[in-house]
């Protein structure tokens, strides 16, 4: 979650309710069940390890004051390093989504490079896996996991491929999320 706040904000300064509504945009249906406190929280937690910070914005006569927030260099430095890191499989491919929507919204990276690089890292995975259910000497019942482990990574080899349609399209049509 600390990444996506931040990578968020790499766009623009901005406030917390606002990043919310980014996020619950990006994430559709599934956005509803985010909890509004848990960006404060994360704004809090981010502001104390120095990679936020926060300054008083007046509000609008009918709105309160809010507190924007914007990146450090530090945090413009680990909005980066999250950019580049591939690791599959996560157990909740929101965070993956969040990283492509908001490396678009902001310009920071490529979202189809972005999915090229966790595609190779599933495709290697996917080969080991392979390998290791074909060794006859495995015990069926760790064979069986072997099993599941294949199909789960087959089937995000086709959520990947799908990203890539999506996003090669809105490449094609000018589109930007998050714009």
């Amino acid at each position: 979650m600390q990444d996506v706040v931040l990578a968020m904000l790499a766009k623009e300064p901005t406030h917390g309710y606002e990043l919310r509504s980014r996020m619950r945009d990006a994430l559709g249906p599934l956005g509803e069940a985010m909890n509004a406190g848990q960006i404060y929280v994360t704004l809090g937690r981010l502001a104390k390890a120095g990679l936020v910070t926060s300054e008083r914005a007046e509000g609008l006569p009918d709105r309160p004051d809010r507190r924007v927030y914007a990146l450090t260099p530090a945090g413009q430095q680990r909005v980066g390093a999250w950019l580049t890191e591939v690791s599959w499989p996560k157990p909740d491919l929101s965070e993956f989504h969040l990283k492509l929507v908001a490396a678009a919204a902001a310009r920071l990276a490529d979202p189809v490079a972005l999915v090229d690089a966790q595609r190779r890292e599933v495709l290697r995975r996917l080969r080991d896996a392979q390998r290791a259910a074909l060794d006859r000497s495995v015990d069926p019942v760790a064979a069986l996991l072997l099993e599941g482990v294949v199909l789960r990574l087959r089937a995000d080899l086709e959520w990947l491929e799908a990203c890539e349609r999506m996003w090669t399209e809105c490449d094609r049509t000018g589109w930007k999320a998050g714009a």
